[in-house]
């Protein structure tokens, strides 16, 4: 016994009604007076009353709380007119798939593929063709993307595949989505023996396609390289895109920052005094050659610049700058006699005179010897002649050993 049967009388059932009972009624009267199929007078509103019906009582528990107390009851339980941000159109629209609301956006789109494509700094000089083979699901031409002949939606999940399953456990109503067991989540049921041969009923099909991606002079790493609805396809769907991702391999010669390239020199103490002539191959294929000026000192870690020899900025047809960095090697200990040294003084600058504070005490017998990195980077031990490494976590005490009994 329910408390009033206005809403069931809405929708044209009797109030033991069984949820599909409910949909199929609503899917009728919706048909026959929805606003953009009945232009009569009061069509609109009485739209509006069938769906405010079907919304309470597709809700178990709004429908319980209407078969006790009625509408009164649903006032302040998001009864009557709240649907939860979803308006009457929304709901015609999922079950015929036409009308207002949500369906107004158009198909859905499909995931995009992402790939990474890696180029040596000299392909991203040049530029490059990549060939990327792709394999991807496309809709079957032999049937259209149907999958088959005399194909009908399925009516109990309406095509979704999918269907709300209502369960009452004890005193609580579980209301779960399951995958539709009449069209087994295909959406569309069709005969065996109608399936086109082809796809088997999939309605897709797998597809190897080969792309070609153009690495233009000068991309960077991170650029992307988009080929729009080359994703997979399937029915009722937009495709999605390809995205490449290009890579930059590190260099073994140059290094890159933006549009610049920057080159470490390596020179020997008399080019770095003197002058003379250096040289390396560019990413372009060509060898330079560089005259160092005799006389202009090159100082070590100093920095020259080539203008217009850094890579390609792309779209403006003009190039970085390449840096280049000096390191000077200078030569082995003991390398020049005393007379040649002599000759060395009479050329170099004059050395600065050493400067000692009035009344400093003079220690004049430190003398400087070669780093050892094993002997000078411990501390020596109370225990002997011995080095160990300090540990200030272990706490421990150096050059102790078990005693054995």
């Amino acid at each position: 016994m329910v408390a009033e049967t206005k809403l069931y009388d809405t929708l044209g059932v009797s109030p033991d009604a069984t949820p599909a009972q409910l949909k199929k009624a609503y899917r009728k009267m919706a048909l026959k007076y929805h606003p953009d199929k009945n232009h009569e007078p009061g069509a609109a509103e009485k739209f509006k009353d069938i769906t405010s019906a079907y919304q309470v009582l597709s809700d178990d528990r709004k429908r319980e709380i209407y078969d006790q107390v009625g509408e009164e009851g649903l006032k302040g339980n998001g009864g009557m007119g709240d649907m939860g941000g979803m308006d009457g159109s929304d709901i015609f629209s999922q079950f015929f798939g036409f009308g207002g609301g949500r369906q107004s956006q158009g198909p859905k789109k499909g995931k995009d593929i992402r790939h990474t494509v890696s180029c040596t700094l000299e392909q991203l000089y040049k530029g490059r063709t990549a060939k990327l083979a792709l394999n991807k699901t496309v809709i079957c031409k032999a049937c259209n993307g149907k999958g088959g002949k005399n194909v009908k939606k399925c009516a109990t999940c309406n095509g979704t595949g999918m269907e709300f399953v209502t369960r009452q456990m004890g005193p609580m109503i579980q209301r779960f989505q399951t995958t539709c067991d009449v069209c087994h989540g295909e959406g569309d049921i069709m005969n065996e023996k109608d399936r086109c041969g082809k796809c088997h009923g999939k309605k897709v099909i797998e597809e190897r396609k080969i792309l070609e991606v153009h690495i233009n002079p000068g991309m960077k790493a991170g650029e992307k390289i988009v080929f729009h609805g080359e994703s997979d396809q399937y029915p009722d769907t937009i495709a999605g895109d390809v995205i490449i991702v290009v890579d930059e391999k590190p260099d073994k010669t140059f290094t890159r920052k933006g549009d610049d390239l920057y080159y470490e020199a390596k020179i020997d103490l008399l080019t770095a005094l003197a002058g003379g002539q250096i040289g390396f191959k560019h990413l372009n294929g060509d060898f330079l050659k560089l005259e160092l000026v005799p006389g202009e000192v090159i100082a070590p870690e100093s920095v020259r610049v080539l203008e217009g020899k850094g890579m390609p900025i792309e779209k403006m047809g003009d190039y970085g700058n390449l840096f280049v960095k000096f390191t000077v090697k200078f030569p082995p200990n003991h390398f020049a006699s005393e007379q040649q040294l002599k000759n060395l003084e009479k050329i170099l600058p004059a050395r600065p005179k050493l400067q000692i504070p009035k009344g400093a005490e003079v220690d004049d017998s430190c003398q400087l010897v070669d780093y050892d990195p094993v002997k000078h980077s411990g501390r020596k031990s109370r225990a002997g002649n011995g080095y160990y490494e300090e540990d200030d976590e272990a706490g421990g005490q150096p050059n102790v050993q078990c005693s054995q009994q």
